[in-house]
């Protein structure tokens, strides 16, 4: 006997009480996956007018030639929040692989048998996606179960194991259905996750937004086109919207909320810390096609007298960001640019040497109001990965960055 059933075969399958007599056929089966992801808990059983639950514990064998049961007492069916149904919540949603990142449509599920001493469990193993499990449902009804094993052998299976998959359909309570763990989704690189996003409907994006981390939500819309990115905030709740606007960097925070409604915006704003609220402000008052508007307000300065162990003692200060640090600059006692420092420079010199020793011998920079394609042009010029950017009287407000450079390159 196999060890293991599909849902289309399931469907329909005569369940038989404990006199051998036929009380019904299934005509669904449920997870509830507060108890357990995995198991099928119960089996909704078509009686007549009414359906009626089976337990997983009540049955004593399933197979392709029926339900035995190895208990009688039965409840009519009643709507459970908390229950995944196969049919009518799983079959033909879309799920994402996290492995093979992109999004598929579920066709069948394959559940594996497990015998127990007094009876018989299913367990989801997969869920089937290719033209096997296409097969099938065209077949399901018409042609008798073991023909269509037959039928599909020479066809190669298409499937994803249920450990691997994460539904993405919201319910009416805005939860996503199954309550499987996301570390799956927020472990995908940013902009493989962006890349799934783009192709769910709205209220697809919505569930995933609401269900991941805000720093990864925030690292996943710095990574979606424009559009769609005041598309998504805008159908976030006003405070999940704002925690994940703190979790961007400055630049990308203000970019976003100049794409939506002033209304909007400002409701974001009003939900955020002082501080990430006063520099994305500051951004948005800058043109987004100048200097000011393209520019990070997060970077590392340093006195111009600072020496090297300053200059560490700076950068393990600055763990949020050494991702994309290269770069230390140099004021002096008002604040005005005096010099940038590569951060290699900085392993090669004594901790005692002043850093001003270490200064890159031309110093490039940009007013706030420059043109950005004029910014493009000297980072193509001079070869730079990053740019820092002075107001009217010369003082360090910002910098641009190699990323940003390549963000604008793409949008055109």
């Amino acid at each position: 006997m196999a060890d293991f059933l599909y849902f289309t075969e399931i469907v329909g399958l005569k369940v038989y009480d404990l006199k051998g007599r036929r009380i019904g056929r299934i005509e669904d089966a449920a997870l509830v996956p507060l108890i357990d992801p995995v198991r099928v808990d119960r089996y909704l059983v078509g009686g007549g007018w009414t359906w009626l639950t089976v337990r997983w514990d009540q049955i004593r064998s399933i197979s392709l030639d029926g339900v035995h049961l190895r208990e009688e007492i039965l409840t009519p069916y009643h709507e459970d929040e908390y229950m995944l149904r196969i049919a009518r919540d799983l079959l033909d949603q879309q799920i994402i692989d996290v492995n093979g990142r992109k999004v598929v449509r579920v066709n069948d599920v394959t559940f594996e048998i497990r015998r127990e001493p007094e009876n018989e469990i299913l367990r989801v193993l997969e869920v089937d996606v290719g033209l096997r499990s296409f097969l099938r449902r065209l077949l399901q009804g018409w042609v008798p179960r073991r023909w269509i094993r037959a039928i599909q052998r020479p066809i190669a299976p298409n499937s994803i194991r249920w450990e691997f998959c994460d539904i993405i359909e919201p319910d009416p309570q805005r939860r996503l259905r199954l309550n499987i763990s996301h570390q799956k989704l927020e472990a995908l690189h940013p902009a493989d996750l962006a890349d799934i996003v783009e192709v769910l409907t709205p209220e697809e994006r919505e569930a995933i937004f609401e269900a991941i981390d805000s720093e990864v939500a925030a690292e996943t819309l710095s990574e979606v086109e424009p559009r769609m990115q005041a598309s998504i905030l805008e159908s976030l709740a006003t405070g999940k919207a704002a925690e994940i606007i703190e979790e961007m960097a400055p630049d990308q925070a203000a970019d976003v909320l100049a794409e939506l409604e002033e209304e909007t915006s400002e409701g974001i704003l009003g939900e955020m810390d002082v501080e990430p609220k006063t520099e994305v402000r500051e951004l948005l008052e800058y043109d987004e096609d100048t200097a000011g508007g393209m520019m990070n307000t997060e970077y590392v300065a340093l006195h111009q007298r600072a020496t090297v162990a300053d200059a560490m003692e700076a950068i393990r200060g600055a763990e949020d960001l050494l991702e994309n640090l290269n770069t230390l600059f140099l004021v002096d006692e008002e604040g005005k640019l005096a010099g940038a420092v590569p951060i290699g420079r900085l392993f090669v010199a004594g901790s005692e040497t002043p850093v001003a020793e270490l200064a890159a011998g031309t110093l490039i920079k940009v007013t706030v109001r420059e043109k950005r394609d004029r910014v493009t042009e000297i980072f193509d010029k001079y070869n730079i990965l990053t740019l820092p950017v002075v107001d009217e009287e010369d003082n360090l407000v910002g910098i641009i960055t190699a990323d940003d450079i390549i963000s604008v390159l793409r949008q055109k």
